[in-house]
């Protein structure tokens, strides 16, 4: 499978979701949609992302853009995740990873002198057809949720 660059249109995918949904990328189009992909629930860094997510989510609402989150955590987790921090958007879980290979974020990580490969934090926001307009890869989570809504922005014109 090959990766999607700025440009791409999405290939079609299907993902289980939070709230007993399935997800796919034929139903996001006709919005502008943004997938942010984060290592694991509940952990500091992926907490503080989800929640400048959520944060930011009415504005990102207001514009019509779809906000969906995804790691490879099971559906369950993602739903005490969710319920615990109050998110108002969709986690996707991608147990088999085919999201992640389809972005490439999959990546080495040294864990206690180990390399394992875990999801690199990255975002990609997509207009209302589906073709990724940016990308966002090694993510610092400070700040980055505005720069995202300021791609938003740019975007209406």
């Amino acid at each position: 499978m090959s990766s999607v660059a700025v440009g791409d249109k999405v290939p079609p995918f299907e993902a289980e979701a939070t709230g007993g949904k399935t997800i796919s990328s034929e139903q996001l189009y006709g919005q502008p949609f943004v997938l942010y992909f984060y290592p694991r629930d509940n952990t500091p860094g992926c907490t503080m992302q989800s929640k400048a997510f959520r944060n930011q989510y009415a504005e990102f609402e207001s514009r019509g853009v779809t906000v969906l989150g995804v790691s490879r955590d099971s559906l369950a987790s993602h739903e005490k995740f969710r319920s615990r921090y109050n998110l108002p958007f969709d986690l996707l879980a991608d147990r088999d990873e085919t999201l992640c290979g389809l972005f490439e974020v999959i990546r080495p990580k040294n864990m206690y002198r180990r390399l394992l490969g875990g999801i690199e934090r990255s975002t990609f926001l997509f207009d209302s057809n589906g073709v990724l307009l940016r990308e966002w890869r090694k993510v610092r989570v400070r700040g980055h949720v505005v720069e995202v809504l300021e791609a938003v922005k740019a975007i209406e014109g």
